[in-house]
């Protein structure tokens, strides 16, 4: 893959799952992290450990459904790296499960300002920054989700399918000002969010067999190789973690 050295990013939702394996993946290839999250309780530790393989990483106290919040994750990411050439929109929730009429109104919107304003919010700092670099590549963590419709997950999947909307504008605005914008649908990962969605029981992905998910670190490299210039052809788009050819082009598969 294309050597990100020198390079800066910002991951969010990195405490935990896809979020701290993709830290830690990048930081794999020389890039340095600023881990967002709401606590810094765990992003702290993370960032350490990346620290300590000698790497470079900070970690930021961030809710995502704040932009003031991302504002300052992005102001941050410039002071302390001296640039923004990455960032990943993967903070996002699912809970609490729930039938529509059954469902908490401020839980249910909850979930749509992290899953869908959050995406915005990033864009939305992270842009100008990058319009004045000449260069950035933005990567919102989707799901097959954006293009379902799933029992009990109507904040989740209309959300998901609102950020899908936020990655084709903001490629169709940017694309041509060498800016790159696309999406990432991991498929079922196993990470706390499933144990959530197992215990629901309410739709057929609660009914997976845990052996099915894919450990956080293959959506990881994934969104490592749409960082790099490797993978400049997927734009505005949500590219699939069991895309054969994306896995063909990465050398995951023979």
């Amino acid at each position: 893959m294309q050597d990100l050295r020198n390079k800066a990013a910002i991951v969010t939702g990195a405490s935990r799952g896809v979020g701290a394996a993709t830290a830690h993946e990048l930081a794999k290839h020389g890039v340095s992290i600023l881990l967002a999250a709401r606590s810094n309780v765990e992003t702290t530790k993370i960032a350490a450990a990346i620290r300590d393989a000698g790497g470079s990483a900070e970690a930021i106290s961030c809710d995502v459904s704040q932009y003031a919040d991302v504002a300052a994750a992005v102001a941050r990411c410039q002071e302390a790296f001296g640039r923004l050439d990455f960032l990943v929109n993967n903070a996002g929730l699912i809970e609490p499960i729930a039938l529509l009429a059954d469902s908490d109104p401020e839980a249910w919107v909850e979930a749509a300002d992290v899953n869908y304003k959050g995406v915005y919010y990033g864009l939305r700092a992270a842009i100008p920054v990058m319009l004045e670099q000449g260069s950035g590549v933005i990567v919102n963590v989707s799901s097959g989700a954006a293009t379902s419709a799933l029992d009990g997950w109507s904040h989740y999947c209309s959300s998901k399918a609102a950020a899908l909307s936020l990655t084709r504008c903001a490629d169709q605005e940017y694309r041509h000002q060498g800016i790159r914008v696309v999406g990432l649908s991991p498929g079922t990962v196993a990470t706390g969010m499933q144990i959530a969605i197992k215990a629901s029981g309410i739709n057929p992905v609660s009914q997976l067999d845990p052996s099915v998910h894919s450990a956080p670190d293959l959506p990881a490299k994934v969104i490592a190789w749409l960082c790099s210039d490797d993978a400049a052809a997927y734009v505005g788009i949500d590219v699939s973690v069991r895309d054969e050819t994306v896995r063909q082009r990465m050398g995951l598969t023979a």
